[in-house]
């Protein structure tokens, strides 16, 4: 069994994906803002921290949590932050703010993990297909899907600078899912794929991915939106 975090893990596809590691036996921890709904599964071998990953003091929780880890061996980085927004109308905070989630604390929480990992352990960054440079893109979501853009060549670069060391670096651009951030974004649109079937998707990724792929990006898509 392995060691797992997972972040965003209060609803879609974060929550989905808490669930179906922890049916299977790992250990999880499960990062999130709200951290009532992984707590209310009540599995013995999922811990639910309320977590801000671009807050300092809660990176620190987690650090003294991991203390009691000898090693993790998948790192979901999912939690996200969408705005739809016209561009001229968003402020310079708005815009930071989706970058200090999305970016930042990704980058952060991955540089916090990183220690506890090793050549087998693999880091998986959900990004999206707004992200992939040349597909489709929509108004009102340039500062998610640079942001998005952003994750996809950090990954390409982590994985370059730990290639001796490991971990195995991935990201997973994702299209039309149904979760509420998808509502958030395109109000009334119905996806093609569920929360679930793409949870199952990324933790078979995360379990066994590492083995085929490095500083790749992946496009788990058919349909965007």
């Amino acid at each position: 069994m392995s060691n797992i975090i997972i972040t965003g893990t209060s609803r879609g596809i974060g929550f989905e994906l808490v669930k179906l590691f922890g049916e299977e036996g790992h250990e999880v921890l499960a990062l999130s803002r709200n951290d009532q709904p992984c707590s209310e599964l009540n599995m013995p071998n999922v811990t639910s921290l309320s977590c801000d990953i671009t807050n300092r003091s809660d990176l620190k929780r987690i650090t003294e949590f991991l203390t009691d880890w000898q090693h993790v061996d998948i790192l979901i980085n999912n939690a996200g932050s969408l705005l739809n927004k016209p561009f001229l109308e968003i402020s310079a905070e708005e815009f930071a703010e989706v970058y200090k989630v999305n970016v930042f604390g990704v980058a952060e929480l991955t540089k916090l993990v990183l220690p506890k990992m090793g050549k087998n352990s693999h880091v998986v960054t959900i990004s999206s297909m707004g992200g992939v440079q040349g597909s489709v893109k929509f108004p009102g979501l340039s500062a998610y899907s640079s942001s998005k853009g952003a994750v996809i060549t950090l990954t390409e670069l982590w994985a370059e600078e730990f290639k001796e060391t490991g971990p195995s670096f991935n990201a997973l651009a994702l299209g039309a899912v149904q979760t509420e951030m998808l509502e958030e974004a395109f109000p009334g649109y119905k996806a093609p794929v569920t929360a679930l079937e793409m949870a199952s998707y990324i933790k078979e990724f995360a379990l066994n991915g590492n083995k085929m792929y490095n500083g790749k990006l992946l496009q788990v898509s058919n349909s965007t939106p």
